[in-house]
């Protein structure tokens, strides 16, 4: 059911939507609320969500699992774009009116979200706030770990597992830019979508798919990204190249699994401490865009360059990010279940109910 786009109220205030996670739920346990929203303080804007996404963070969150999730119950987000309605003291006047990113990891399943000014990202004109929203995470996750990690050149070859979800396809679009080669993993259903990315698709469930890799790159791979972990993380490692890099970024694998939520992560970890310490040249890593930072400036600053980096690819057209779905936000159970599905290619967003 959709409802009214909230109205602003008296003094800066807004009577916002949002998205409550309160336990351990299916996506039907979500629950959709209204609440008044303060006025911004000092440094602070209010943005008016345009697109938040649906991200595995947040499908592992809702079981329990994401291994620093606040306790429940809080509202999920962990990315939007909006325009900015109201600005609080001591914020600059001018960036109201004006559409931006914002990286939140919880709180962006909101119809209107009071954030510090100094977090925000400038959008172009004229960009999609859809688009947009599906390059935030994505796009600076997958630039960082091609670039910053595997240090990917043009000659490379590269496995990129999942390549046709939010992540996954933004990391084919930049190897091909790059000049490298890349096979991509995926459904069969999913094969022409990566293939149209640029890719070499290969059936995850083929029973030899490392030996499917070797036929295509029989000297081994530069790099492996991969979501999954799990025992096909031996797999992965396996195929590198003498100087190779694994590049690790998720745990799908064990999202359902009963248990400890910080087991499958402490167990990867010393995974791939382990494989650090073999005399063979490759190296393993686990991706987290949130490490690295001693200081909240530091970070804030190093986001901002890079996610502006992946804008003006995007305007370059070298990035165009797949959107499988935008979906009100009132209809959260239904985006959740379609991001689930693994059946999509590209990101399921949702965005505002239409009057």
């Amino acid at each position: 059911m959709t409802r009214n786009e909230p109205r602003t109220s008296t003094g800066g205030a807004v009577d916002a939507t949002e998205v409550l996670l309160p336990g351990r739920v299916a996506p039907e346990g979500l629950v959709v609320r209204h609440r008044r929203l303060d006025p911004p303080g000092p440094g602070q804007v209010t943005l008016r969500m345009e697109a938040t996404g649906v991200s595995f963070a947040e499908q592992q969150m809702r079981r329990g699992k994401y291994f620093d999730q606040p306790s429940f119950p809080f509202v999920p987000g962990y990315d939007l774009v909006g325009t900015v309605t109201e600005v609080g003291p001591g914020a600059d006047p001018a960036m109201k009116g004006r559409r931006y990113a914002a990286l939140t990891k919880v709180g962006a399943w909101a119809s209107h979200v009071l954030l510090p000014a100094a977090d925000l990202v400038p959008v172009p004109e004229g960009t999609d706030p859809g688009t947009a929203e599906a390059l935030v995470v994505n796009g600076v996750t997958a630039y960082r770990m091609l670039h910053q990690l595997a240090r990917v050149r043009s000659g490379d070859t590269v496995l990129v597992h999942g390549a046709n979800g939010g992540v996954g396809s933004l990391l084919v679009q930049l190897a091909r830019h790059a000049g490298a080669t890349v096979i991509g993993t995926a459904s069969a259903r999913n094969a022409e979508a990566v293939r149209s990315l640029g890719a070499t698709p290969l059936d995850y469930r083929e029973p030899d798919l490392p030996g499917r890799v070797r036929a295509l790159a029989p000297d081994g791979v530069k790099a492996v990204f991969d979501h999954v972990g799990g025992p096909g993380l031996v797999d992965s490692f396996g195929l590198l190249a003498r100087g190779g890099t694994l590049v690790s970024y998720g745990t799908a694998s064990t999202r359902d699994v009963v248990g400890n939520a910080m087991l499958p992560v402490l167990l990867l970890f010393a995974r791939l401490l382990r494989w650090n310490t073999l005399p063979n040249g490759r190296g393993a890593h686990f991706f987290n865009l949130w490490n690295g930072h001693r200081r909240r400036a530091d970070f804030r600053r190093r986001f901002a360059r890079d996610l502006g980096t992946v804008l003006d690819l995007h305007a370059e057209g070298v990035l165009d990010p797949p959107v499988a779905a935008r979906v009100p936000l009132s209809e959260v159970a239904s985006a959740m279940t379609l991001a689930e599905s693994g059946t999509v290619v590209g990101k399921v967003l949702l965005v505002p109910d239409q009057p």
